[in-house]
């Protein structure tokens, strides 16, 4: 479970120390892609993100392996899990991997609407919750605040924090592009000035951006 007895405050959003604290660089060559196909459900999309979805499929769909294209077809673009709310389909004989995960030559797990934005095809580059693995965002019940946590794959992630030690790369700024993506510049700088604050201390910082 998350520890929020020592964490940042901007606005709304709880944020844990570990964002500001741990150092983390994904190193896709070691991992091979596995947030693509560890976990309980797919990647959940935001609300907004569920229309995209489907506008974007069609130029998405060359990308996409056969078997990923005919559990599409059978289940929906995105399915509804109790526990997540909507999130992407995976395919359960193959590890779960998200049927929109692709294997390259190498066994790297590339993820087909991001290939389509890198090749000019389609303006979105993924759900923002995969943007910001190993980060995760869950809403307040009344949607009145954000709770922000650091939560990496036990195993998976071990190349990513050991290369983010090496490289001395904190998490936050590692996911910079997607929290703006997320929350906008104000927010980023108003975490990374809180977070060079926090850096070798425990507590509260309240910041406002």
């Amino acid at each position: 479970m998350p520890n929020f007895e020592a964490m940042i405050v901007i606005d709304n959003i709880i944020i844990s120390d570990d964002v500001a604290d741990k150092q983390f660089v994904c190193d896709l060559n070691k991992c091979r892609g596995a947030c693509c196909e560890e976990g309980d459900a797919g990647a959940p999309p935001d609300d907004e993100e569920l229309d995209i979805i489907l506008e974007m499929y069609e130029k998405v769909e060359p990308y996409l392996t056969e078997a990923g294209i005919k559990e599409i077809e059978r289940n929906g673009k995105y399915v509804y899990n109790k526990e997540f709310g909507w999130v992407t389909p995976t395919l359960s004989y193959d590890k779960e991997i998200c049927v929109y995960g692709v294997r390259d030559e190498k066994g790297i797990i590339k993820y087909a609407f991001e290939q389509a934005y890198y090749d000019g095809k389609i303006p979105w580059e993924k759900p923002i919750s995969c943007h910001l693995f190993p980060v995760i965002i869950e809403r307040g019940k009344k949607g009145e605040y954000d709770r922000m946590n650091y939560e990496p794959r036990e195993k998976s992630c071990n190349p990513a924090c050991a290369l983010g030690k090496k490289l001395q790369m904190p998490l936050y700024e590692f996911l910079k592009e997607p929290l703006i993506r997320k929350y906008g510049e104000a927010f980023y700088k108003a975490l990374d000035k809180a977070a060079k604050m926090h850096s070798g201390k425990k507590g509260n910082n309240k910041v406002t951006s």
